[in-house]
């Protein structure tokens, strides 16, 4: 389990930007993914769901409450190269792991299938982060989970943010869960077929397009932040998914691409959820 005695202010952190590069060294990802967590004083457990096993971050507010934020990250490096699949598709730049140091509220970093030191499980082939990183049975296992957290929280109204692909599982999972009452992504892949296309990529067979799944859930706040600057998630591809879904809400952000400079955005979106930040050092 990873504990400190009190988490670094999200604000500080973020400024640091490259630095935590030189946090992980040459680290593998998921070491990396561990430093970055433990300097925040997140606590880490690894937890079943079905099929898979999960990683999750807590932070230090991770006692029983009505409120549960949930982050989720991006699809980190699937590829070393374009044609060749990585043995580990961890993110080795988790931008979620760091926002979530911005949220006092009780929040959690619900890790994907296969990702964080998971990818020789049983169960676990390269499929699940390439072709099939959106597919019924990853929805299916952070389903699992997230039922099993949101029960042992006790919470009724969550919150799931998400990153990229992270934005994507979080749409779909929306769907499915019902005590999730509102949802942010940045840079949010919700049409796979389409952004395939954009950048020349082999189709995501198996994968479930969000743009295929239906209107938002009713009573379900969605809305999507695209950097002006994004070339992975254009904004003109994001407000075009978004528009097809019924309508969604799309804010394009001035100075951000699909990685960079959303921690000054990110204290909005929490004043927003009414959610207290993170305490300063000292």
């Amino acid at each position: 389990m990873i504990s400190a005695s009190r988490p670094f202010a999200g604000s500080v952190v973020l400024a640091l930007g490259c630095g935590w590069m030189l946090l992980g060294g040459c680290a593998a990802p998921e070491e990396r993914a561990d430093r970055i967590a433990s300097a925040f004083g997140y606590q880490k457990e690894t937890i079943a769901g079905a099929p898979f096993h999960h990683v999750i971050y807590r932070n230090s507010a991770h006692t029983p409450a009505d409120v549960l934020h949930v982050y989720i990250e991006g699809d980190g490096s699937p590829f070393k190269h374009r044609t060749r699949v990585s043995a580990d598709p961890t993110s080795r730049d988790p931008l979620m792991l760091r926002l979530m140091s911005e949220d006092a509220a009780p929040s959690m970093y619900l890790g994907r299938p296969c990702y964080l030191g998971l990818s020789a499980e049983r169960g676990c082939n390269p499929d699940e982060w390439t072709s099939r990183r959106f597919a019924p049975e990853v929805l299916d296992s952070m389903e699992s989970v997230l039922r099993a957290q949101i029960a042992r929280y006790g919470a009724s109204h969550v919150e799931l943010y998400g990153h990229s692909g992270g934005g994507t599982l979080a749409v779909l999972l929306a769907q499915r869960v019902d005590e999730v009452t509102r949802v942010v992504t940045i840079g949010p892949t919700l049409d796979i077929a389409a952004w395939c296309e954009l950048h020349r990529y082999s189709p995501l067979l198996g994968s479930v397009n969000p743009i295929d799944a239906g209107p938002t859930r009713v009573g379900l706040q969605v809305l999507h932040l695209v950097g002006e600057r994004d070339t992975n998630t254009p904004p003109a591809l994001v407000q075009a998914a978004a528009r097809a879904r019924g309508g969604e809400t799309v804010r394009v952000t001035a100075g951000s691409d699909h990685n960079c400079c959303w921690g000054g955005v990110w204290h909005d979106i929490l004043d927003k959820a009414g959610a207290p930040h993170a305490p300063p050092i000292g």
